[in-house]
């Protein structure tokens, strides 16, 4: 009992400098910019050494990856309240475009510097993303499969038709296509691009 005890105390403590470390690294990274950051920079912030820090993370690149996990997680989090909602399936699909876009507008392209961070994430492909991408898609099928049932949506591959839903609507969600397109008056505006896809399972 004293053991688990004291492995529990040790975990907290670990938790704690773990989530410092990212709290320091990602004020920094907004401010700064991620390129601009180094682990030094870090440590100075927090008030410790280099050395102290890769207890924890063995590279900047590790704890920039623990941050994008951490986005990704709230992103999620939104997603599935949306897709949970007590309403129409059609609904829980606005629902999530609208508030990942949102998300994206408001948390991920309000600093240039944010901006940065999150496309080197999204070039180095991580594994993080691409977790990320497939719990996205199992929520989107699973509104999809309550859709047919409830004779809302037409008959169909629920798996294919999230997967498709999501490209569909991708340049709602994608950081740096969001970027590109939020000045641009020739593109299809949110809710234009979420009606015609939300048509498309209908038929």
């Amino acid at each position: 009992m004293i053991n688990d005890a004291a492995e529990n105390t040790i975990d907290l403590a670990r938790q704690e400098n773990v989530s410092r470390i990212l709290d320091a690294a990602e004020r920094l990274f907004r401010h700064y910019g991620y390129s601009k950051t180094t682990v030094a920079d870090i440590a100075r912030d927090l008030g410790m050494s280099p050395a102290n820090v890769y207890r924890f993370f063995a590279s900047k690149v590790e704890i920039h990856q623990a941050i994008c996990g951490r986005m990704l997680a709230l992103s999620y989090q939104m997603a599935y309240d949306a897709c949970h909602l007590p309403i129409s399936a059609s609904d829980r699909l606005r629902r999530f475009v609208q508030g990942q876009y949102q998300m994206t507008v408001e948390t991920m392209l309000d600093q240039e510097k944010v901006h940065e961070m999150v496309v080197v994430a999204i070039e180095r492909d991580w594994h993080v993303i691409e977790r990320h991408v497939d719990s996205i898609h199992e929520l989107l099928a699973d509104v999809i499969r309550e859709g047919i049932a409830a004779g809302e949506f037409a008959e169909q591959d629920a798996d294919v038709a999230s997967r498709c839903f999501g490209a569909a609507t991708i340049s709602l969600c994608h950081p740096q296509m969001v970027a590109q397109c939020l000045a641009k008056t020739n593109r299809a505006t949110v809710d234009e691009l979420v009606e015609f896809t939300i048509r498309a399972l209908k038929k």
